[in-house]
């Protein structure tokens, strides 16, 4: 069966999102904006690829210059703000991202929308930008992949280092080999901060399918880590303590962000855990899926009976002609019951596959509303996947989805949990400063659940679609905002400066901001 595709793209999007010059909801010439009590004269940002403007899955020249922190810079600069820099990327030259490294793709560029092929994908192109070093501290001292220790480890930019113990982006930003992100970021003496880091100190566990492991208060070594692992508690408070205490050793004001739960962002609310109807199934013909569904029930009635008799939970679902069905997912929490499994096939007309079968199934189920699949899972369903013939091979029909595609509640506990402690050292570190908190992760709850009105526009958390083209927030890669996004951000950002420190600052008119890139092929 061929690919199952749950997001359709149509030839209405040529026309639907447009690039157009950032507008704002005040005009720039009112003479009552002020700074308040804040002094943007040397704005730093410090944080992660959210803080750097990465989007599309990748970092990109355009894409850079609607980060958050350039767009408040922008408005800081009407009531005293600085100078703002960025890392460079003039060597984009063809503005499609990645890096390349001894003639290697080690990051890969942006993903565009393919009007031929109906979807996103990755851009066929090669990156220009390379690893050579730029040795300078940035006002933004955003570093994509960057979790909260990393801000504090020397070497971080040390391309020896590479590719586990350093990182690329730090690398090409780096003043000395051995220097830290923080220490660079303080060495411009900032009079103001944002600083949004954390949300990478739990998003690698999410984007892994919960694969990582989560690391206990008393584990405090992450270079013993796996890149997946959720951070301890303590090695997060530690750090983002030492970082709070360099930033405001001067006398910097500034503004922190909570870190939003990962579950409400779209890579993993797009794709619905039931999408098998007897039209995907049958590959566009019903008759063709609904028998399909028939030799499938009867096969799932036998397993359930099955694992009754050996006093299990049924684990399958019977599967309706009328309606969406679940796709099947490996449950590691699941008692392994291959025996059983095996067992019962042996009884089928496909004994002969038994032992295999019963291997695959040994922890399987099928999907729950209470189970998340990631955005990737939309192009493997119902693909052909192990040496089984049909209809055995369909991945997430006969073959269980892997760990990496699916969230668990259990899963989603784990992230949960670790979400809520960060949030709340992130605002005892902060309130101990007096420096108050954008509540990014109430904002996104919001977003996803009620939208949020901007000059009479209501934004959502959804994924592009050509729904919601012209209010999406998030760029194709389903975990960072579009440029609209980023000055989404940035206006929450200023509410919190007015509110705080007094500021009067003209917001921006998200909406004015451009969306995904549209190709007609790539």
């Amino acid at each position: 069966m061929k690919s199952t595709k749950y997001i359709l793209f149509s030839l209405a999007l040529a026309t639907g999102v447009i690039s157009c010059e950032p507008e704002f909801k005040d005009e720039l010439s009112n003479a009552s904006y002020s700074a308040g009590t804040a002094d943007f004269s040397r704005y730093v940002a410090v944080g992660n690829s959210l803080t750097s403007g990465y989007m599309d899955g990748a970092m990109y020249r355009t894409g850079q210059s609607y980060s958050f922190p350039n767009l408040l810079a922008k408005q800081f600069a009407l009531v005293g703000g600085g100078e703002f820099t960025q890392p460079s990327y003039a060597d984009d030259v063809n503005n499609v991202g990645g890096i390349i490294a001894n003639g290697n793709v080690i990051q890969s560029p942006k993903m565009i929308i393919n009007l031929k092929a109906g979807g996103p994908q990755v851009i066929n192109a090669t990156p220009t930008v390379t690893l050579a070093p730029q040795a300078k501290a940035f006002n933004n001292m955003g570093v994509p992949g960057a979790k909260s220790f990393h801000l504090v480890a020397p070497g971080y930019g040390n391309p020896a280092g590479l590719p586990a113990a350093a990182n690329p982006y730090f690398v090409r930003m780096a003043t000395t080999p051995n220097t830290t992100v923080l220490a660079d970021a303080v060495s411009l003496n900032p009079t103001f901060f944002t600083n949004w880091i954390g949300s990478n100190d739990v998003l690698s566990y999410a984007l892994s399918g919960g694969a990582g492991v989560v690391r206990s208060a008393a584990e405090t070594d992450p270079t013993t880590w796996g890149a997946n692992d959720i951070t301890s508690t303590t090695v997060f408070a530690g750090a983002y303590a030492a970082i709070m205490d360099a930033l405001t050793a001067n006398g910097a004001k500034g503004v922190v962000a909570t870190i939003p739960n990962v579950t409400s962002i779209p890579y993993f609310t797009t794709v619905p855990f039931n999408p098998l109807t007897a039209t995907a199934l049958g590959q566009g013909n019903p008759e063709v899926g609904e028998a399909t569904i028939n030799t499938l029930n009867a096969l799932f009635v036998g397993l359930n009976q099955g694992l009754e008799s050996a006093q299990q939970a049924k684990r399958f679902t019977t599967f309706s002609t009328a309606a969406g069905n679940p796709v099947l997912i490996v449950d590691e929490t699941l008692p392994d019951m291959s025996a059983v499994i095996t067992a019962v096939i042996s009884q089928t007309p496909y004994a002969a596959l038994a032992p295999q079968l019963g291997t695959l199934l040994g922890k399987a189920r099928h999907a729950t509303a209470s189970d998340l699949l990631v955005l990737t899972a939309s192009s493997v369903i119902g693909t052909e996947q192990g040496s089984l013939p049909a209809p055995f091979n369909a991945f997430g029909v006969t073959v269980p989805l892997t760990d990496q595609f699916v969230l668990t509640p259990d899963e989603q506990a784990n992230i949960t949990t670790a979400t809520t402690s960060f949030n709340q050292t992130i605002r005892q570190i902060a309130g101990a400063k007096d420096i108050p908190v954008a509540d990014m992760n109430a904002i996104m709850q919001q977003l996803s659940t009620n939208g949020i009105v901007y000059s009479g526009i209501k934004y959502n958390a959804n994924y592009f679609s050509t729904a919601t083209v012209g209010i999406v927030l998030f760029s194709l890669d389903g975990v960072h905002p579009n440029a609209r996004g980023y000055a989404f951000v940035a206006n929450e950002v200023m509410k919190v400066i007015e509110k705080h420190y007094g500021a009067k600052l003209p917001e921006y008119v998200p909406n004015t901001f451009p969306g995904a890139t549209i190709l007609p092929t790539n």
